[in-house]
């Protein structure tokens, strides 16, 4: 049978959809939703145990409402959240809550890393520029900090490891949440044994890397009970939600680019061969095909910051005023009428890896209203998207055109806005808003020999234009992109000094 179940768990829950892989059509989807704890500062963790109600309870209601047979379901596989760290036991049992990518608690060990091994060196060996924000530094943090828990850990797993875990009772990761962790060898696909002996950690912590359309095993008759599925169904492995969305977009082919707006945002180019930028402003993860790469740029608060807007401007009891925002801003000329926004609401990565930056509005004026406003951050996080793309540009790679998916991709206006901004045609692939889960399904259907590879995605993701670059409102456009740069660079010494405040 055609229809894979895709298991997308998110940093906010559990989405669960069953996808025909042949048409490449959502037949239903449910979410199951589950908190974050902040218990420090920086700190950002999980509940394994919320995980696995997620994935019992989503596995269920998806089965009832679709009215499908459990026997036809042809796979499960999955997509998670990356750069995180669990540590489980033997048998497969958490030993505290995991660590998540946005936790920064990991400062020192950071640091640590650095000096270890030295920081162009890690970039060079895997992709990832030193930072807190990766599982290295996290692990290292709960040696440091909790050894007897350390120790007694068997291996360290992402979420849809530990989610293929509970289905399969098999302890493996693939190679682009693998490329995640800064231990891991992009060139060879091998964990960097060198690199986790000078840091003093044990090899055998981290699973067996495969790739993310291996069947690592079928489902077990105790997960058979509890979710409702058929006892053998095949597990494959899936793979981290950012390599699932740009196959779920449909760039799975050298250059084909597109930019994902969620509560974050992030622009990505699929290549031949690791992307390394000698100042270090993006990174590059292994892509679900072992033969390709994606290299990397992200804003921290993408959507999050037309979120923010949504919530400043309306009653709690109210709905969200997304429409009515965009029809405000749909109603206001290009440049906001000269207001500019710097969507740096939680520190900024890419490119100034700056946790210190900080969100402005520049140029307010009695002119400016909730339009305006509006408006100014829509184009504020698209002026930041250009920024990555001009830094993948400056790397050698040639962006002709974009496609964007995530629930940002669903807002015309601010589609017209990436295309005036970015000054190439936006493209909308077939199902923008659940491209991680068809990313994922597509995984599932190779793995199972449904498609013959994952280009496959070429035809299930099928993207068309949908806006073309005004050229009217490009001049007007350029001079207020620099002048966004030239905003950055007189504030910066400012987020600065206001960090130092007690």
């Amino acid at each position: 049978m055609p229809y894979i179940l895709a298991h997308d768990l998110g940093t906010t829950g559990d989405k669960a959809t069953l996808l025909d892989v042949n048409k490449g059509q959502v037949l239903a989807s449910t979410f199951e939703p589950y908190p974050t704890a902040y218990p420090r500062p920086g700190w950002a963790e999980q509940d394994p145990a919320d995980w696995k109600r997620a994935l019992v309870q989503g596995t269920r209601r998806l089965l009832d409402q679709s009215a499908l047979p459990a026997h036809e379901v042809a796979a499960v596989s999955f997509s998670g959240h990356m750069q995180g760290a669990l540590l489980v036991d033997r048998a497969g049992i958490p030993l505290r809550p995991a660590i998540l990518w946005a936790d920064q608690r990991a400062t020192v060990q950071a640091d640590a890393i650095a000096q270890a091994c030295g920081r162009d060196a890690i970039y060079r060996r895997t992709g990832c520029q030193i930072s807190p924000t990766y599982t290295a530094p996290k692990v290292l943090w709960i040696k440091d900090n909790q050894p007897a828990l350390y120790n007694r850990a068997a291996r360290m797993l992402q979420v849809k490891d530990y989610a293929a875990f509970l289905l399969s009772g098999v302890l493996t990761t693939d190679y682009s949440d693998a490329s995640s962790t800064q231990l891991f060898d992009l060139q060879t696909h091998q964990w960097a044994s060198d690199l986790i002996a000078a840091l003093g950690l044990r090899p055998d912590l981290f699973p067996p890397a495969v790739p993310s359309t291996t069947v690592i095993g079928s489902v077990t008759a105790q997960a058979a009970r509890q979710t409702g599925l058929l006892s053998g169904t095949p597990v494959v492995i899936g793979g981290g939600d950012g390599a699932c969305a740009t196959v779920g977009a449909g760039a799975v082919q050298e250059g084909d680019a597109y930019t994902y707006i969620g509560s974050s945002a992030w622009t990505a180019v699929t290549t031949r061969r690791p992307l390394l930028d000698p100042q270090q402003r993006t990174f590059t993860f292994a892509h679900l095909d072992p033969e390709l790469y994606f290299s990397v740029g992200t804003a921290q608060a993408a959507g999050g910051s037309y979120g923010w807007l949504d919530r400043l401007l309306r009653q709690e009891s109210q709905d969200t005023l997304y429409e009515e925002l965009d029809a405000a801003a749909a109603e206001v000329s290009a440049g906001a009428q000269g207001l500019l926004f710097l969507p740096h609401l939680l520190g900024e990565r890419s490119p100034y890896w700056n946790p210190l930056a900080r969100g402005a509005f520049i140029g307010l004026s009695m002119a400016h209203g909730r339009a305006e406003l509006a408006r100014a951050v829509l184009e504020g996080v698209t002026y930041h998207m250009r920024l990555i793309l001009d830094t993948l540009q400056e790397q050698g790679v040639r962006i002709a055109e974009m496609r964007l998916i995530g629930g940002g991709a669903q807002s015309a206006v601010w589609r017209q806005i990436f295309a005036d901004i970015l000054r190439i045609p936006v493209l909308l692939p077939t199902l923008p808003t659940e491209a991680t889960s068809l990313g994922a399904a597509i995984a599932g259907g190779v793995g199972v020999e449904l498609l013959t590879d994952l280009r496959a995605a070429r035809d299930l993701a099928e993207a068309h234009k949908t806006e073309q670059p005004n050229p009217a409102h490009g001049p007007r456009y350029d001079r207020l992109y620099t002048l966004y740069q030239q905003s950055y660079a007189a504030l910066k010494s400012i987020f600065d000094q206001l960090a130092e405040l007690p």
